[in-house]
């Protein structure tokens, strides 16, 4: 299934990206309401709109401002960039556990688009303000800690110590954060063993 390359398709079908696409179950169409709301008000300050990755995307100065997605128990407003955000009213939430910054307002109710719209239309205005000014969040390089499960696997493997030691850092910390998301030991010992072929082909833990 391809993903809609029409704003207006997002509005009245969904992004395309599930077999829910077209259907009143799609989870744009359940929030449909509260995507209106929020869809106006960045228009309202002037943003350009666009569709990126099958979502509204809101650009100002050339640069990606925010995106819009809706899941099946919220509907969220993302930041880019959000390492500058300065969230004067602590409404900024961290998507998940691996996300460096808070950087989306999620809403589970449609009726707080305009409750937070003056704190909504402040935070696009201060992040319109940093495009148009050319300003960017520094880049900090991440510490990924590499589990005990891989340090024991790579001392007692030398072929796949040296694969992975040859691998680039970026790949190297694909790997470390997939076997950090898993919560037991054995579970990361398991994974392990599947990724070796991976590790000594030089790809990681995410390509084919």
């Amino acid at each position: 299934m391809a993903m809609i390359t029409d704003i207006e398709d997002y509005f009245a079908k969904g992004c395309g990206r599930c077999a829910r696409f077209d259907t009143p179950d799609c989870s744009a169409m359940l929030w449909a309401q509260g995507q209106a709301a929020l869809r106006a008000l960045c228009q309202d300050t002037g943003l350009e709109e666009t569709v990126k990755w099958g979502h509204p995307c809101y650009m100002h100065a050339g640069r990606n401002i925010a995106i819009m997605g809706a899941f099946r128990d919220n509907f969220r407003l993302t930041f880019f960039n959000a390492a500058l955000m300065k969230d004067p009213e602590s409404v900024l939430q961290r998507q998940g556990p691996n996300t460096q910054y808070p950087d989306m307002i999620r809403f589970t109710a449609a009726d707080q688009v305009n409750t937070l719209a003056p704190t909504i239309r402040a935070y696009l205005h201060e992040a319109m303000g940093y495009a148009a000014a050319g300003i960017k969040a520094p880049n900090v390089e991440r510490v990924v800690p590499i589990p005990d499960e891989l340090i024991d696997a790579l001392d007692a493997d030398p072929e796949l110590a040296e694969a992975f030691a040859a691998l680039t850092p970026g790949r190297q910390k694909s790997y470390a954060f997939n076997l950090n998301q898993a919560k037991q030991s054995a579970t990361r010992v398991a994974r392990i063993a599947k990724f070796r072929d991976k590790i000594i082909q030089g790809k990681g833990a995410l390509e084919r």
